[in-house]
């Protein structure tokens, strides 16, 4: 039977999640679960673990031991290939980390472009087996259907982009290069580049943390539409007022463990735990 929350179903859990630099304990014994639906900021001081928590959860920070339980799958297990399951989990990072070589459009259709085409040739290659195998059985093997053309694909992909660059007001950016824009341009396209493989979440670490303070508005008001539209965000921030506003739920990260936790009025207006208290008091 799922585990359900009032919004979703369990898409991310971790079990006894620790992870050391060396003798240094970043992360001690997590036991955690994140809902689909749900929106979950992550708040808490500098060093208390909080990116490092966010990584481990598409093991772009291999846990030291635990496990991370992503839509059913231990992602933690080194017999599952990470890089499929990562397919479903987007990342938005402090620096935007759009490729500068390339011009905003091929940013956002690099990789659905790239697994697609790499499914299609998989199953290419699979049929040449079938058909080799066919001429030895008497029952034969349906062949796979290979769905869409590479050139269909790049249709496909790129029609989508233009989609997600006029929800953020950007389509005539479409053929420019990074360094020209803005670091809240920068940020928005890093955010749809993400939508743009259709993940099942959407993590987040620190996005606003680069910005100049004008530019963090236009940020926030997209992942906030986000939020509103049911997508799954784990966010860590210092944007408390943002987390007040657009989380579901509130994590507090010290010292390698969850101190506290509850939804935005719970954290901020009545909490309980003295780090937190201490923490609060310092950055309201």
């Amino acid at each position: 039977m799922n585990d359900i929350n009032n919004k979703g179903k369990l898409l991310i859990e971790t079990r006894k999640l620790t992870k050391r630099f060396g003798s240094l304990l970043v992360l001690n014994e997590i036991d955690e679960k994140f809902y689909e639906g749900e929106q979950v900021a992550i708040i808490g001081p500098s060093g208390s673990g909080k990116s490092t928590f966010l990584r481990c959860l598409n093991c772009m920070e291999d846990p030291t031991s635990g496990a991370i339980v992503f839509d059913g799958v231990d992602i933690a297990d080194l017999k599952v290939d990470i890089n499929v399951q990562r397919q479903k989990i987007g990342m938005v990072f402090q620096q935007f980390n759009l490729f500068a070589n390339l011009n905003v459009l091929d940013n956002i259709t690099l990789a659905p472009r790239y697994v697609a085409k790499k499914e299609r040739r998989a199953k290419v290659r699979k049929n040449i087996l079938i058909r080799i195998g066919n001429l030895f059985r008497k029952n034969k093997k349906p062949l796979l259907e290979l769905g869409d053309s590479e050139k269909e694909i790049n249709r496909k992909t790129e029609e989508r982009a233009y989609e997600l660059l006029r929800r953020i007001g950007l389509e005539d950016k479409a053929k420019v290069y990074p360094s020209t824009l803005s670091g809240g341009q920068k940020q928005r396209i890093a955010i749809i580049r993400a939508l743009a493989m259709n993940p099942k979440v959407i993590l987040f670490d620190e996005p606003t943390s680069a910005l100049d303070p004008e530019m963090v508005g236009e940020v926030l008001d997209l992942m906030k539409s986000l939020g509103k539209e049911g997508m799954t965000m784990i966010i860590v921030t210092h944007e408390m007022g943002f987390a007040r506003e657009a989380a579901d739920r509130i994590l507090f990260i010290d010292e390698g463990v969850i101190k506290e936790q509850g939804t935005p009025e719970e954290v901020f207006d009545h909490p309980k735990n003295p780090r937190l208290k201490e923490f609060l008091s310092k950055v309201l």
